[in-house]
């Protein structure tokens, strides 16, 4: 509701707008002035017309609290990120925050346009990613600074501070196109063939390896794995945690990143084995160091028992492959690995999706939609080569001929 002073020869309009990110009330004010020669009557109508049209401005967010990005933006933080966000996303986005800041945080909310977002992300895709580095960022890195971005102003949006979200109509770099760097499957076959040399010390790394060849599971959710989460007689086990690692927390458990990242999994015959085998060990091994075992029923532990740590899996096979003279491949790469195995075997999106734990099954086109492609033409091919289809044109002349 607006409120009305008469100042002299002219009036100040003024609207609430809500309140701020302090939680202070945020008042909005206008003067208008009549023109001269107008009558008291023709004042009274258009300074009501005024007032309509100053509230409808202040309605739609055109008018603003004075707040500066950098301000707004660590508000953010802690009103929404703090409470709504993982751990690990919260990280990425501190430090993507410098850049972010040095480009618009002295800006006011209201006043950055889509050609300042632009011309951030203009500056991103020239930056280099270090002092001494020569590489210039990847166009990922450039999207997840528009993303951070865009994100804090849909919460304006949703605050009632601004309008609109200037990030919307900025043009983002083509992404370069990198062949994911995988084991072949006779590269994987022969792996599994020397992890049957490996010494009982390292069965917990075969183990582990195996499971992320066979499920596709993420890191963090191999280490999250506990025996309880195992149905031996459904041939069955379940995710339900996220084993991970910061530099201000440690080794912590979170829940899996996604809802969708809850998912139950039929485990093979051999990896049945292979599991109970494990069990086995660990228990026999347990009763070798007594009290000093930490029991958390972490299938992946250090040697007390406390879970692995994350870059554990790592270590052991970069030491495996330079040992046995092995190209090497991340641990993320069996997972890719693993969701190509599906798809050239003509499993169905839905389906790799459901297994891997994507959110949206966009998200697994994007990251295996060469895959997809390949395994589409293959199925092409199966058909053509199933149907062959012959077909025969005569010429003229034999066309005379056969009617003789």
């Amino acid at each position: 509701m607006a409120t009305i002073t008469k100042r002299g020869n002219s009036y100040r309009i003024k609207v609430s707008c809500g309140y701020d990110i302090h939680g202070k009330q945020v008042i909005q004010s206008k003067t208008w002035k009549p023109a001269d020669g107008m009558s008291a009557k023709q004042i009274e109508k258009e300074l009501q017309r005024q007032v309509v049209l100053f509230e409808e401005e202040c309605m739609h967010g055109n008018v603003v609290a004075t707040v500066k990005f950098e301000e707004f933006a660590r508000q953010w933080f802690k009103d929404y990120a703090e409470k709504k966000l993982k751990t690990q996303t919260i990280r990425g986005y501190h430090y993507l925050e410098p850049r972010i800041y040095k480009a618009l945080g002295h800006l006011r909310l209201d006043k950055i346009t889509p050609r300042h977002v632009q011309k951030f992300v203009n500056e991103l895709c020239e930056m280099k990613c270090g002092n001494n580095s020569e590489k210039k960022l990847s166009a990922k890195t450039v999207k997840l600074h528009l993303s951070l971005v865009s994100t804090i102003f849909d919460y304006a949006i949703k605050m009632q501070m601004i309008k609109d979200n200037p990030c919307k109509n900025v043009t983002l770099p083509s992404p370069e196109k990198k062949e994911r760097n995988i084991y072949t499957v006779e590269e994987i076959q022969q792996i599994l063939t020397l992890f049957n040399a490996e010494p009982v010390e390292n069965l917990k790394y075969v183990v582990f390896f195996t499971m992320a060849l066979y499920t596709g599971l993420r890191r963090g959710e191999l280490l999250g794995l506990e025996w309880k989460d195992f149905d031996w007689e459904r041939g069955i086990f379940t995710v339900n945690r996220n084993s991970l690692w910061t530099r201000e927390r440690g080794m912590y458990t979170d829940t899996p990143k996604t809802a969708s990242s809850i998912r139950s999994l039929k485990m093979q015959p051999e990896l049945i084995d292979l599991l109970k085998k494990y069990k086995v060990w660990q228990d026999g091994y347990i009763t070798t160091i007594g009290d000093r075992w930490q029991d958390h029923d972490r299938l992946f532990t250090t040697w007390n028992g406390e879970p692995m740590h994350v870059t554990s899996p790592a270590d052991f096979l970069k030491e495996f492959c330079k040992r046995n003279d092995i190209r090497y491949c991340s641990p993320h790469s069996w997972r890719h690995l693993h969701a190509t195995l599906m798809i050239e075997s003509g499993v169905d999106v839905k389906t790799v999706q459901a297994c891997l734990g994507h959110s949206e099954a966009t998200t697994t086109m994007t990251c295996y939609l060469h895959s997809f492609q390949s395994a589409q033409a293959a199925a092409m091919d199966a058909v053509a080569n199933a149907i062959r289809i012959t077909q025969k044109h005569e010429t003229p002349q034999q066309a005379a001929a056969s009617s003789l």
